[in-house]
């Protein structure tokens, strides 16, 4: 195993020097995870589904995190790489789960593992993922010495306790149709659901590896903290207005869920009375599932297709449906609803301006770390901050 990043050859096709650090993380942490999972005791159709979300792709951005503070650090990419896979296979395992509880039907444009296999299967893989994890982070001791490889451990397991509150909290938000939320309480269900296991324990894990002090890490907290609150909140904006394609997940899957983003919060505070009620009414509508409207739409045109059902009676059939559900189950008339009234109470660009001080204090943030020598390590940290502002605009 290499002790350093490889380097990115030169050309005049080089993607720009982020892509390319991400690239180059990517590489190195799928062939780590699958080292390390991709042949072991478990059962062979197990395995194949526990790299199947790895495998589809992604930024590979909390391994970047940990291993260019580790490398910038003067440490070895032997000392963060388990870590890094480790914290690439939780962040699948929580999307896993995250697609169960959100009732989301895509994920990097395929359907979600529980779409594909059902919920059961997907629950298992998800809980063999978290389950597999404990190991590499236990085999630190020989790689980086007892104390660090235990303050590691201990910090992903703090990472998991925030994240499971914030999840909680986002959940029992959507549950009890709980509106009456300020940006304050969205940034601290952000810090506790995003930022500490995107940004802020990748840092610290690779600050750790390379033998940072305590000192370091409260400055990485900060600087994470910042990042995660900036690029949470753009992504509940692309969510909103980007193509399929770049995003990577279902538009508009967020208004669907019912998720108390920054902005639609911003507008139940701002709506008029008649459209406040009536967005709540809409928010408490539960989203259709994969296997009623849509899936009793697509029988009943197979039916008609074969000639099995006469198109007078399907029309009949689909109408009855639909009042059957109109109560129950957001529409698309609902949800395009919701996306006016975003724009009518100027949400959006209130959230885009809130993501941009966040990137503003991230970038303050990464000038103080006066510790962290320059270096191409450091230069991707710098990169990443004015991506994630980029992204705010």
């Amino acid at each position: 195993m290499t002790s350093t990043l490889p380097e990115t050859p030169a050309g005049p096709t080089e993607p720009n020097p982020l892509d390319a650090y991400l690239t180059l993380c990517k590489e190195v942490c799928d062939a780590e995870i699958t080292r390390i999972y991709g042949s072991g005791t478990e059962p062979d159709s197990l395995r194949e589904l526990i790299l199947d979300y790895p495998r589809r792709g992604g930024k590979a951005l909390r391994p970047a995190l940990s291993i260019a503070v580790c490398l910038g650090l003067g440490g070895h990419l032997d000392a963060i790489l388990p870590t890094a896979a480790t914290l690439e296979l939780y962040h699948n395992a929580f999307l896993i789960h995250d697609d169960i509880e959100d009732e989301s039907w895509w994920r990097r444009g395929r359907p979600a593992l529980h779409i594909d296999h059902g919920v059961p299967v997907a629950v298992n893989v998800g809980d063999a993922m978290l389950s597999l994890s404990l190991q590499p982070l236990l085999d630190n001791v020989e790689r980086i010495g007892l104390g660090p490889a235990l303050r590691i451990l201990k910090a992903v397991a703090h990472m998991t306790r925030q994240t499971v509150d914030g999840q909680a909290i986002e959940l029992d938000w959507v549950r009890n149709n709980t509106w009456r939320l300020g940006d304050t309480d969205y940034l601290r269900m952000v810090e506790l659901k995003t930022s500490w296991y995107s940004f802020i324990t990748p840092l610290q894990a690779g600050a750790i590896a390379a033998g940072a002090g305590p000192e370091q890490l409260a400055a990485l907290e900060d600087l994470g903290r910042h990042l995660g609150a900036a690029f949470q909140i753009t992504d509940d904006l692309l969510n909103l207005r980007a193509t399929p394609e770049d995003y990577g997940k279902e538009i508009g899957g967020d208004l669907w869920e019912g998720k108390r983003t920054l902005m639609l919060l911003h507008a139940l505070r701002c709506a008029e009375p008649a459209d406040r009620e009536r967005a709540v009414d809409i928010l408490a509508k539960r989203r259709p599932r994969a296997d009623d409207i849509a899936g009793l739409t697509g029988l009943l045109d197979r039916l008609a297709t074969r000639g099995e059902l006469s198109r007078s009676g399907r029309r009949s059939i689909a109408n009855y449906l639909r009042t059957q559900q109109i109560g129950e189950t957001k529409t698309l008339d609902d949800i395009h609803w919701l996306f006016g009234l975003l724009q009518r109470t100027g949400s959006l660009p209130h959230a885009r301006d809130v993501a941009a001080a966040h990137a503003e204090c991230a970038a303050v943030a990464l000038s103080d770390l006066d510790w962290l020598p320059p270096s191409h390590h450091r230069q991707t940290l710098t990169d990443l901050v004015d991506y994630v502002h980029g992204r705010t605009r």
